[in-house]
């Protein structure tokens, strides 16, 4: 057995338990393999192992590798952008990807919008939330939260799924708990309003390799793992 099928079986052992300390259901919490920096090959070999579902941040690169790993793999797989998002790049990230987890603005969603090819499902979208307020990170404050999930519900070719959230670097996971219980009491907020359709506001995309089971605890449903998974990438 490869390290990435035994790193992603751990992984899995791991969501299903933080899951069940959070009261929930295990498989409730999906995963995100951060692949960015990962060869297609190995991309390939999360997939054989049953992994589908894979995030890139780096627009170029995910183009180059997307159509290579899907021919590998032998069978689709659900991509996911979860990098800055720059306007001249949206409508190659609306075109090539299922889902993308940092909008924060609404000029973003209108172009992600109107480069969706009206033939395909609608694009999946998380507002990314600064809820750490920290200057140099992206992502709405949450007082703003709200209007821009209501204005992104009313775009055509968008689903609005949920929020989406970076917290600031901690020494120890448990000290990333605070914020991401209060973007789950946002989202509760949201849905609560009736501004949004609450049947599709679903996600919360938070946690990443080194505090993600405090993530799911605190209710992520969306994991982004790399490390954890890939191994440590190259400088």
């Amino acid at each position: 057995m490869s390290d990435i099928s035994n790193n992603l079986q751990a992984l899995r052992r791991a969501i299903d338990a933080a899951c069940t300390r959070g009261h929930r259901a295990p498989g409730d919490a999906r995963l995100v393999a951060v692949s960015k920096g990962v060869a297609a090959e190995r991309l390939a070999e999360a997939a054989a192992a049953g992994q589908g579902c894979f995030g890139e941040s780096y627009l170029q690169e995910a183009l180059a590798k997307i159509a290579r790993t899907e021919a590998l793999a032998g069978h689709p797989l659900e991509w996911h952008f979860i990098g800055p998002l720059q306007a001249n790049k949206t409508a190659a990230i609306a075109q090539a990807f299922s889902w993308v987890h940092g909008v924060d603005r609404e000029r973003i969603a209108r172009r992600l919008s109107d480069a969706r090819d009206r033939t395909v499902a609608p694009l999946n979208v998380c507002v990314q939330v600064n809820v750490s307020g920290e200057a140099s990170k992206s992502g709405c404050a949450p007082l703003e939260a709200a209007a821009l999930c209501a204005t992104i519900a009313s775009l055509p070719n968008l689903r609005l799924r949920g929020l989406m959230a970076i917290p600031a670097p901690v020494e120890h996971a448990e000290q990333s708990r605070a914020a991401f219980h209060a973007l789950r009491d946002l989202a509760d907020s949201i849905r609560a309003s009736g501004s949004v359709p609450a049947n599709d506001f679903d996600t919360l995309s938070m946690g990443m390799s080194d505090d993600f089971e405090v993530a799911i605890e605190e209710g992520a449903t969306l994991v982004r793992i790399g490390t954890a998974l890939f191994g440590a990438r190259a400088a």
